[in-house]
């Protein structure tokens, strides 16, 4: 009858002389070469849903009520996802948004808490 023995210089936690180490995980990867990505971001103050038949009754100076109250904070979506909420502002001639709450977490510190070199 053949019997098996455990040879513990031979095992995964004692390599042989001479054997790699092995690599405990992946290495890490910084995530730094993604801050060049463009995205798109839009605000949001609202959406409505409507048949055909009303959006072919639109014309100019037809006024849609919004799903939003009035001073409700808007959405701020980046690729179309939920990054933030903000208000409106003006700015000079233009349009701003005042960022009033960042939604999630961000991805870049928790790989930098993480000791990633």
């Amino acid at each position: 009858m053949n019997q098996i023995h455990n040879n513990p210089a031979s095992s995964p936690a004692n390599p042989p002389a001479g054997a790699a180490p092995p690599q405990a995980s992946a290495p890490v990867r910084h995530i730094g070469f993604l801050l060049d990505i463009p995205l798109e971001l839009t605000v949001e103050i609202g959406r409505r849903t409507m048949t055909m038949g009303e959006l072919l009754d639109l014309s100019p100076g037809t006024v849609l009520e919004l799903d939003r109250p009035a001073g409700d904070h808007l959405d701020i979506l980046a690729n179309g996802k939920l990054v933030a909420r903000g208000e409106a502002v003006v700015i000079g001639d233009r349009y701003g948004i005042r960022i009033l709450e960042v939604v999630g977490e961000n991805p870049f510190e928790q790989a930098e808490e993480g000791g990633a070199p």
